[in-house]
């Protein structure tokens, strides 16, 4: 392609000022890492004893293990069968296997990793696991690689939860290289928007429950992720635009001859980034303060999931750098938004990929001059590696001996789901920063229709979610409304997500009411046309504003001016309303109260196992 054009000046300072903030812990963790990598694999210096623990389940690879002169991939595996989007990974470690002796090296899965769905949990008590998984994932994922045998890890993880806590784990083990292998999403099943339909007809009692299971199993019908735009296809997009995964891996569905050469293909370039190849490529220079501006970027352009104002902050702390909400907002205000996938728009993202996908988006970006062209990544030097598409030429195109890049579209194939940048679906990307007298927090805009955007109302306060629905079945909304739902922060009961509300408050609004949703909780990565200021900070746990809040007082959500505002006098000196902490038992949560005990703020990642970053 064409040289990069110039950085964008604008994000060029956000990057300088990341690099400025972060530049202790940074140099610190840069520090920790270099020790680490001097001292090596332990495989060579293990007692005799040792080894053969290590080696003893390894077959036919005993041998060369044991020579210790050939690279050693370990396998960080979130398989299970029962989530539709890691249920493909089952044949991923044989694979993986035949492939690093085909090339005189060896894999082992180091460890396996939990992975649970928050589509199954979601308005159950389940769900108060969902975002403390993430901190178990990545000690998982750590003692997996404590046993400091492996030259390379790959990390087989798609999901909500399973990526940012495996990042974490990749980057506290930043001195050895690190390939993400993606599965790949399920083929389109029913369309979205009618799934959405079919879900507010049931919200509001015109179909049964037949009706609504009927559509929901012919959206989710095979193995590989759900097909809209929320968390985990967000954490794809992210894992390849921050150079974690081969270009144009991310959205290739599963079972295919191309999915399974992509695999075959990040087993050798792992072992091409070993220390015993020559050419050491430790993750820790992937993971860079540029890279994750190019995460930011790509999340503003294609308006994805809100759980990465979480995830993201969590990601970099653990490589050192620290990340602000007022960077996301610098960074959504001059990056468009160039990407329609439901539920921002009708496509899912198999349509996204068929008309351009990543390839194209990267290249409409650096043209742009919004992302940072000179980055690490596993595919090498430069982020224009990513503005190519695998290919499999001639026959046989599993063994993955003919799989090529070509250059990827420079023209979109629907304008409806990609726009160039000079001409985007909207001049911003998809995210706000939302200040005020309640607090701070975020906001997704990228689907929230701009006469929507200002909601000024009176409150209903509500302590859970289940109440908010108790009083929509009791018909108690009648009028324009800001349901607030506060004590559903970190500290609170873990910060399950609300997603069970989305039909309810998409009812009222389609009744004609002005409805927003204001809390300290979190929505799904699928949250769309209602308009919600979430992630609230400080928590009303912890004698944050929302605690304050009663029934009727006036409360004003303006997007556009980024801010939340409550118009009551005498709001400041009000005593806040008493925490009352939900039932600790069941479900394991009696096992998470020490993640809750010490969680952090959601606006520094809420992470209950890194430190808080600086003030």
């Amino acid at each position: 392609m064409a040289p990069t054009p110039a950085l964008n000046p604008a994000l060029a300072r956000i990057t300088e000022r990341i690099i400025a903030r972060s530049a202790p812990t940074r140099r610190a963790y840069l520090a920790r890492v270099a020790r680490a990598a001097e001292e090596g694999p332990a495989r060579a210096h293990l007692a005799c004893s040792n080894q053969a623990h290590a080696y003893a389940g390894a077959g036919e690879d005993q041998q060369r293990l044991a020579e210790g002169r050939a690279p050693n991939l370990g396998i960080v595996t979130a398989y299970n069968d029962m989530l539709s989007a890691h249920r493909p990974y089952e044949t991923y470690p044989e694979l993986i296997r035949q492939t690093a002796r085909e090339s005189g090296a060896t894999a082992q899965v180091a460890g396996g990793v939990p992975a649970m769905c928050d589509g199954v949990t979601q308005g159950t008590d389940g769900m108060e696991l969902s975002l403390f998984s993430r901190e178990a994932i990545a000690l998982a994922a750590s003692v997996a690689l404590s046993h400091n045998t492996f030259d390379a890890a790959l990390y087989l993880g798609i999901c909500d939860k399973i990526v940012p806590g495996l990042v974490i784990a990749a980057a506290t083990f930043g001195h050895i290289p690190a390939v993400f292998v993606p599965a790949g999403p399920m083929t389109s099943g029913l369309p979205n928007d009618e799934k959405a339909r079919i879900r507010q007809a049931y919200a509001a009692g015109e179909i049964g429950r037949a009706e609504l299971m009927a559509a929901e199993m012919a959206a989710y019908h095979g193995p590989g992720t759900c097909t809209f735009y929320g968390t985990a296809n967000s954490n794809q997009m992210l894992m390849e635009i921050m150079g974690l995964h081969l270009p144009g891996a991310s959205f290739v569905n599963p079972d295919t001859p191309l999915r399974a050469a992509l695999t075959r293909a990040a087993t050798r370039r792992a072992i091409a980034m070993t220390a015993l190849a020559g050419t050491a490529l430790p993750v820790a220079r992937i993971l860079s303060e540029k890279a994750f501006v190019n995460g930011m970027v790509g999340l503003m352009a294609t308006g994805g999931s809100t759980n990465l104002v979480l995830h993201l902050p969590a990601m970099a702390r653990a490589a050192g750098i620290v990340l602000t909400l007022e960077d996301f907002a610098d960074i959504s205000e001059i990056t468009p938004l160039i990407a329609r996938v439901y539920p921002n728009g009708l496509a899912d993202v198999n349509a996204f990929h068929a008309a351009g996908g990543m390839g194209w988006l990267v290249g409409e970006l650096l043209e742009a001059g919004l992302l940072h062209e000179d980055v690490e990544t596993v595919a090498g030097k430069g982020l224009a590696a990513y503005t190519q598409e695998p290919k499999l030429a001639g026959e046989n195109g599993d063994s993955g001996d003919n799989l090529h890049w070509q250059p990827a579209p420079r023209q979109a194939l629907n304008d409806r789901i990609l726009r160039p940048a000079s001409d985007p679906f909207q001049p911003s990307g998809g995210l706000v920063r939302i200040s005020g007298n309640l607090g701070r927090g975020v906001m997704k805009v990228s689907a929230v229709a701009p006469e929507h955007r200002l909601v000024e109302a009176p409150a209903r306060v509500f302590d859970s979610q289940e109440a908010v629905r108790a009083a929509f079945r009791a018909g108690e909304f009648t009028g324009d409304v800001v349901v607030v739902v506060r004590f559903q922060g970190p500290h609170a009961n873990g910060m399950p997500e609300l997603h069970a509300l989305t039909p309810v408050l998409s009812v009222l609004q389609g009744r004609g009411l002005r409805v927003a949703l204001v809390t300290d909780g979190r929505m799904s990565g699928a949250s769309g046309k209602i308009p919600a200021a979430i992630h609230l900070s400080p928590e009303a746990a912890r004698g944050g504003p929302l605690a304050r809040l009663r029934d009727g007082d006036l409360v004003r959500l303006d997007a556009e001016a980024g801010t939340l505002e409550v118009l009551a006098e005498g709001f400041e000196a009000r005593p806040p309303a008493p925490f009352e902490a939900p039932p600790a038992h069941g479900l394991g949560r009696e096992l998470f109260a020490l993640f809750r005990a010490h969680a952090g703020s959601a606006e520094t990642g809420a992470s209950a196992i890194l430190p808080e970053p600086p003030a």
